[in-house]
């Protein structure tokens, strides 16, 4: 395992993020998750977050990414939601009709710490978004490795 380090420490400080749009609205296709994702990458890199992997379905976005001690989680999440909606629905006029009012992105957010399974595992979950077999093989992997894991433990 590779560890990161600043001044102060040595850290690997994994997460895994979802975003959910308003309502579940179905607006996410590829290029507004390609605009998403650029515009992840470029605030990320005010708050010292790194992206690892990026997915999304049509209501919603998976996001790996890794931060420094000093990372103002909910101060950076807040920031992306707010910029993203405002540039998303300035460049993409066509979703307004779709979502409720102004909001992009629902008031809540889901935010795990990764760690427990192999980040391989958790990419090709991530990976795999959208793809209804695929996607509940990995989740029985990642399952089996927990039930595995918290026996040895």
């Amino acid at each position: 395992m590779l560890l990161e380090s600043n001044n102060h420490s040595v850290f690997k400080l994994n997460y895994h993020l979802l975003l959910v749009t308003k309502y579940r609205r179905s607006v996410i296709d590829d290029k507004i998750s390609d605009f998403l994702k650029k515009i992840f990458q470029y605030i990320g890199e005010k708050y010292g977050i790194k992206l690892q992997e990026w997915n999304h379905d049509k209501d919603h976005i998976h996001v790996l990414f890794s931060a420094q001690p000093n990372s103002q989680l909910s101060k950076f999440i807040n920031a992306y939601k707010s910029a993203s909606s405002r540039l998303v629905k300035k460049k993409f006029p066509q979703i307004k009709s779709k979502l409720w009012k102004s909001a992009f992105w629902s008031k809540s957010y889901c935010l795990l710490t990764v760690g427990g399974a192999p980040l391989e595992v958790l990419k090709e979950y991530i990976k795999s978004q959208g793809e209804d077999k695929r996607a509940s093989n990995l989740q029985i992997s990642y399952l089996s490795y927990e039930r595995t894991r918290r026996k040895v433990e």
